[in-house]
């Protein structure tokens, strides 16, 4: 299966990075985290295009080739492969109980300083111990949707797989940090020769609005751009999120929409 989504080509390049297993099955793909059972998008099925609008029984089809391949999965969580769709393309999915998520694909081939740039904190890479359990740290912090202890032990596995990516000079993470403490953070990858996926832009809930992370982004595109010297720079967004704005106003535009479905365990 050829991926069309510049989104999910880009994940899954990122995601095998990490261990996870990728199966063709021709119209489909299983995606496998052994390392990280409870990871939703780690753990889904990619189909190669979207049921008709309203068509439940193509739905409820996808549905059961997702049980049988994760027969022990609590969740659900399907991609579609398309470069554009509505959440009426994944209408039939609603009426069946679960989520539609379309997200915004920007790209962006050069970058410039935000609006209000925060010059009072430092900005760097995380390279110590120290760093990389503020950034477990920082993660539970910004939930708001899990359990706080269940939370850390996937946010600890999600790091650690962060953790090796770096180590293994496929990328870097970045904090912004304000007197040592760290307060926004995001990872850069590369995806291949051209292209470089952002990951993971999370500020902590009590130092938004301060132009931490628009001034990180700034500073984590530079790296890509010069020092990794990719040609584009990739984010996936949420569009009804305030931050497209401020990932607008740096220079990125969207280029694609990214479509999945999923259900929360029960």
């Amino acid at each position: 299966m050829q991926v069309r989504s510049l989104g999910y080509r880009t994940d899954l390049t990122l995601l095998r990075y990490g261990g996870t297993e990728v199966e063709d099955q021709g119209d489909h793909l299983v995606v496998r985290s052994p390392h990280n059972p409870t990871f939703w998008w780690g753990n889904f099925v990619l189909t190669d295009r979207p049921p008709a609008p309203g068509d439940k029984q193509e739905a409820q089809r996808w549905l059961d080739v997702f049980a049988r391949a994760f027969p022990d999965a609590q969740h659900v969580a399907i991609g579609v492969d398309a470069v554009g769709g509505t959440r009426a393309d994944l209408a039939g999915f609603v009426e069946l109980g679960l989520n539609a998520d379309v997200s915004s694909v920007m790209t962006a081939q050069s970058v410039h300083e935000p609006p209000y740039p925060n010059r009072q904190a430092s900005y760097r890479q995380l390279t110590t111990e120290q760093d990389w359990t503020a950034l477990v740290d920082l993660r539970v912090a910004v939930n708001d949707r899990h359990d706080d202890a269940s939370y850390r032990v996937f946010a600890g596995e999600t790091v650690n797989t962060a953790r090796r990516l770096t180590e293994a000079g496929y990328g870097a993470w970045f904090g912004a940090f304000l007197d040592g403490r760290l307060l926004s953070t995001m990872g850069l990858v590369r995806a291949d020769e051209e292209l470089a996926r952002f990951q993971n832009v999370e500020t902590h809930p009590e130092a938004r609005g301060q132009g931490l992370a628009g001034t990180l982004v700034h500073h984590v595109s530079r790296y890509g751009l010069e020092e990794l010297r990719v040609q584009t720079l990739v984010m996936v967004a949420d569009p009804e999120y305030l931050a497209i704005r401020l990932y607008r106003a740096l220079g990125f535009t969207s280029s694609q929409t990214q479509l999945g479905i999923d259900r929360a365990p029960t």
